[in-house]
């Protein structure tokens, strides 16, 4: 390990200088200590860029962040106050892309801020609650800056040794967490159509929020689920407890539970700690298209802002206002659709804005995120459509059908033209 520095007495001038490109830890695994420090002292150093994939922290204001250019690939969790001003420089990217862009300089990182955990008997530090595209990061970078902090469990998988460590900054601080979301009827809802597609012994791939808490809990009646997903929260240790989650069916990995971030509470830390049924992993396990082609009976859930008539999706963009991102959705929902005995779900409410905007639309008000050729299965509230193999026309009729009842007419009277001519 190179210098031990306390906190306090962090300079980052003496590790930076002028231009250097940065790269955060992201998610859980956010070093808040080292993005104090950057906030604190990047004007000083002039001229530096930053990026990370998601940020929970608040740490990230117009005002914050104003001495550096801030990037992401989405404007995902408390990010995206920074788009609503300008602040936020997107690239658009699947999270599997992220790491080998970091690795072939597409996305430059002259330094590697990360959080690690305390150091093992044999001197090697966990990732502790991000895989991800850390890996790239430290071997990329010039300088490698860790926070060492006490209370980032040390999970299996992906580690560091100390000696790649150019400074540790050891600190005792509750790393970043994610609460529960309210969970309302219409969740409830979705999950309900969502929850139907996995069976005893499927291998499951969720996000967090309402919706993936929602399906989760209903889940307890299903016997030796599998687990291989990009991240995970606190809902996992539920089902695992209640002996729901035995991985003992999947052709890989068999036993454990693979993840590539942990998103959630102390409670998700402390079960993760020292867990020898769980493994942390990069995106080049997690999302690799060879490795999920192993995984039979994978059901992989996702989110959308708005299905257009013919089944494309877009989770990005509504118009003007940047609110998520492309993240490793279309990575799964290949994978999902493929998967022998698998199902990909994309799961989204009917309408936004107090019912007054149908999220089952004529024409995406921003990006197709994934193309209708690799959707499967469309689920809101109002029911699930199997679009795969369906033609356009039949798909029209499947999504108006769970569509909110109010948008219904309209949408038909879209759909027309598209059942005349046939595309």
């Amino acid at each position: 390990m190179g210098a031990v520095v306390d906190a306090a007495d962090l300079d980052l001038g003496r590790y930076l200088k002028a231009g250097d490109r940065i790269v955060f830890g992201q998610a859980c695994g956010e070093p808040t200590t080292l993005v104090e420090a950057l906030i604190a002292q990047g004007g000083a150093i002039g001229g530096l860029s930053a990026f990370i994939a998601t940020s929970f922290s608040g740490l990230f204001t117009p005002d914050s962040a104003g001495s550096f250019a801030l990037s992401s690939m989405g404007a995902i969790g408390q990010l995206r106050s920074m788009t609503k001003v300008g602040k936020l420089s997107i690239i658009p990217a699947h999270v599997s892309q992220i790491g080998p862009f970091i690795e072939a300089g597409i996305i430059g990182c002259d330094v590697a801020m990360i959080q690690v955990s305390p150091a093992d008997a044999d001197g090697n530090h966990s990732f502790g609650l991000i895989g991800d595209h850390t890996r790239a990061m430290v071997d990329k970078a010039r300088v490698v800056i860790a926070e060492v902090n006490d209370q980032v469990p040390y999970v299996p998988g992906e580690r560091i040794k100390g000696s790649a460590i150019d400074v540790a900054v050891p600190v005792s601080r509750t790393p970043v967490e994610v609460g529960a979301p309210r969970i309302g009827a219409t969740d409830e809802a979705i999950a309900g159509f969502a929850a139907a597609y996995i069976g005893d012994g499927s291998c499951i791939q969720t996000g967090v929020g309402a919706v993936p808490d929602a399906i989760l809990r209903l889940l307890g009646d299903r016997r030796d689920l599998g687990v291989h997903s990009g991240m995970l929260g606190d809902g996992l240790v539920e089902l695992v407890e209640a002996g729901v989650v035995t991985n003992a069916r999947k052709a890989i990995d068999r036993g454990m539970s693979v993840n590539g971030a942990f998103i959630g509470t102390k409670r998700l830390y402390d079960w993760a700690n020292g867990n020898k049924a769980v493994r942390l992993c990069s995106t080049a396990y997690t999302h690799d298209a060879a490795v999920l082609g192993q995984l039979e009976r994978l059901v992989t859930i996702n989110s959308a802002l708005e299905v257009d008539l013919t089944g494309q999706v877009n989770a990005e963009q509504s118009g003007a206002a940047y609110l998520g991102g492309t993240g490793g959705q279309v990575d799964f929902v290949r994978a999902g659709a493929r998967s022998p005995g698998g199902r990909s779900i994309i799961a989204l409410s009917a309408t936004a804005k107090g019912g007054t905007i149908s999220k089952i639309v004529v024409d995406l008000a921003g990006p197709v995120t994934t193309a209708r050729s690799d959707v499967d299965v469309i689920v809101t509230e109002f029911g699930a459509a199997e679009l795969k193999g369906q033609t356009l026309a039949e798909r029209t009729r499947r999504l108006i059908a769970i569509a909110h009842p109010d948008f219904r007419e309209e949408l038909d009277r879209a759909a027309h033209v598209i059942r005349q001519r046939g595309f």
